[in-house]
C-alpha cells in the first residue's frame, strides 16, 4: 500500500506538478474511565445519605 501511495505521489508531482502535504498520523484519544449512569435505586440511596448526614449535623448543632 504504501509503495502505491508512492507511486500516486510521484505521478501527481511529476503530471501535474502539485505540492503534496503530508500530515502525522493523529493519536488515539485518550481513554476516560467509565462511569455508570445512576439508576434510580442509586439516586434514593444518595438522597437517603443526604438526608441522614444533615440529620446527623443538626444533631450535633442543637447539642
Amino acid at each position: 500500500m504504501r509503495r502505491e501511495l508512492e507511486r500516486q505521489t510521484q505521478r501527481f508531482q511529476n503530471i501535474y506538478g502539485g505540492e503534496v502535504t503530508t500530515y502525522a498520523a493523529q493519536p488515539d484519544p485518550e481513554r476516560k474511565p467509565w462511569r455508570k449512569k445512576a439508576s434510580l435505586l442509586d439516586q434514593a440511596f444518595q438522597k437517603e445519605l443526604q438526608k441522614i448526614e444533615s440529620d446527623k449535623s443538626k444533631q450535633t448543632d442543637d447539642d
